[in-house]
């Protein structure tokens, strides 16, 4: 299994689980800050990293050694993209905008019908609850739909989060089938 981590903080027991499930590590790339400490940890336990990383942020982002392998790409669009299509699931830890964007783009993917993978948000002391409440106000002023709302799985601690994750299954309706967002590639035209 494949998992994305977006961010930030409290991760020790996230890491010792990932590490005993044998889950493979997908994220931004970087190897400062804690995801630095995220990635170095899981790989240190054995498991796959893959850091997909823009070129502009690489030397801002990696200190030293790179953790696993990398994977250079042009721009922020083509790291999500990439990031999206080879987890098997999201989990956003406490971070800043750039988190948040992410989280929101998965969320979003997820109600398009892009894709059908648990969205996960660690919300450690209540870092989230004013989203949540955010979400939750959406459903009752008519924005969000009530079954898009459950996109979203959250949690206080990284095993109750990782449980609800295991047991997650979409029950939004979404707006395209996933195989409509799916792009063959051109075919040659002979004249």
């Amino acid at each position: 299994m494949l998992l994305l981590i977006l961010e930030e903080s409290w991760y020790i027991y996230l890491v010792f689980k990932v590490v005993e499930r044998k889950m493979d590590l997908i994220y931004g790339g970087g190897s400062v800050g804690l995801m630095g400490l995220v990635s170095k940890s899981v790989s240190d336990g054995g498991c796959n990293v893959l850091g997909v990383i823009p070129t502009a942020l690489v030397p801002v982002e990696i200190s030293g050694h790179a953790v696993g392998e990398v994977l250079i790409v042009s721009d922020m669009h083509e790291r999500k993209a990439e990031m999206a299509r080879r987890a098997d699931a999201f989990i956003a830890l406490p971070g800043g905008y750039g988190t948040m964007e992410e989280l929101l783009e998965v969320i979003t993917w997820s109600q398009l019908g892009i894709h059908e993978k648990p969205v996960g948000l660690l919300n450690v002391d209540g870092y989230y609850d004013r989203l949540l409440e955010l979400f939750d106000k959406g459903v009752e002023d008519g924005f969000i739909k009530p079954s898009a709302r459950s996109i979203v799985v959250s949690a206080k601690t990284s095993q109750e989060l990782l449980k609800n994750m295991e047991e997650y299954i979409p029950v939004h309706d979404q707006v395209a089938s996933s195989n409509s967002w799916k792009v063959e590639a051109p075919s040659d035209q002979a004249s």
